[in-house]
């Protein structure tokens, strides 16, 4: 008996039991014989009509090819959850946008666009979530980190580069459904994040 699977059944296993998004070489070379670039497409635009007007999508990101819960089940689905998550703080947005939009940048310039000290949680949280990493150091005194955003921003967001960036008036929107739980404030933090005195730098 053949039971060897047809390429897109085994594509569409793949991007639904995997966790990370996987890239086009992944895919073409899970078939034996590997797939070639075009038949690959095909396979792709094949699933994606298949998925069509369906609570999953199959979308293409800055890390590759997953399948994503479109914007209209998230509210929803996030009524399955026994308490709903809350969402960023305002410290914490303001610091990813700033970062988004005007990267790579320093802590420094951060607190000179915000006027206001950012404290170390709001740079942990996202760290946490993997939205931001260092990627060099300015060559100035003390010679300051220089933070951009990660291809795990760009995925979550469901965006395939920089360029496709949202107007800012819309990242906080495009961001808040997919948020997980804050860890709780340390002592002398206030609700968004940023020390009470507003100059600490955690």
């Amino acid at each position: 008996m053949n039971d060897k699977l047809p390429p897109d059944a085994l594509i569409e296993a793949a991007l639904l039991t995997q966790p990370e998004p996987l890239g086009e070489k992944t895919l073409r070379q899970l078939c034996d014989p590997p797939l070639s670039q075009d038949k690959l497409i095909d396979v792709l635009g094949s699933l994606k009509a298949r998925w069509h007007g369906r609570a999953l999508q199959l979308a293409h990101t800055a890390e590759g090819w997953r399948f994503q819960t479109v914007p209209a089940a998230f509210e929803r689905l996030g009524a399955l959850q026994e308490t709903r998550s809350p969402r960023y703080s305002r410290a914490v947005m303001e610091t990813l946008a700033i970062i988004a939009y005007q990267q790579p940048v320093t802590r420094g310039d951060i607190e000179d666009i915000r006027g206001v000290a950012v404290s170390q949680n709001v740079m942990q949280t996202l760290l946490d979530r993997g939205w931001i990493e260092t990627v060099g150091r300015r060559d100035t005194v003390g010679r300051p980190a220089l933070w951009a955003t990660t291809p795990a921003f760009l995925a979550d967001l469901q965006l395939e580069s920089l360029e496709s960036l949202p107007p800012l008036t819309e990242l906080g929107e495009l961001v808040l459904p997919e948020t997980a739980a804050l860890p709780p404030a340390p002592d002398g933090e206030d609700a968004d994040g940023d020390d009470a005195d507003g100059t600490g730098r955690g």
